[in-house]
């Protein structure tokens, strides 16, 4: 991948969005991070014609007003968002949540890492993951 792999990154949690923002820091040369901290934010930016779309969006399950399933579900049906990659991030190990991000076509579930030195590791094991993905360009109409 020529360009920055673009990533929208969606929790309502403050603290955890300032630790990714740190943890993707790292990768700032390779890698570009949007936040937003609610469901509905998140897809007023996907659906924004100004803004390019994420090559991979980060998602929290639990989260107020609109939770992950319910985001997930509104990517999957919209024509235009459809194509996207969706990677749940999720602090649930919850068996039943596992099973039913997969079964809304998620592009994988990842466990949050207690510690930030764990934390750290996992996002330069995803940024080195994504960036030798290929993904579909899907035009604007």
């Amino acid at each position: 991948m020529s360009e920055p792999l673009r990533v929208l990154l969606v929790d309502d949690n403050p603290a955890d969005l300032h630790l990714a923002e740190l943890a993707f820091e790292e990768h700032r040369a390779v890698a570009q991070v949007v936040t937003r901290d609610s469901g509905p934010a998140a897809l007023t930016y996907l659906r924004d014609p100004t803004t390019p779309l994420p090559h991979v969006v980060m998602l929290d399950l639990n989260m107020p007003m609109m939770n992950g399933f319910e985001v997930l579900e509104a990517i999957r049906t919209d024509p235009h968002l459809q194509h996207l990659s969706v990677v749940i991030l999720s602090t649930s190990d919850a068996d039943s949540d596992v099973k039913r991000a997969y079964s809304m076509f998620a592009s994988s579930y990842m466990l949050k890492q207690d510690s930030f030195s764990d934390f750290i590791a996992q996002i330069d094991q995803f940024v080195t993951y994504w960036r030798q993905c290929q993904f579909a360009h899907v035009p604007k109409s």
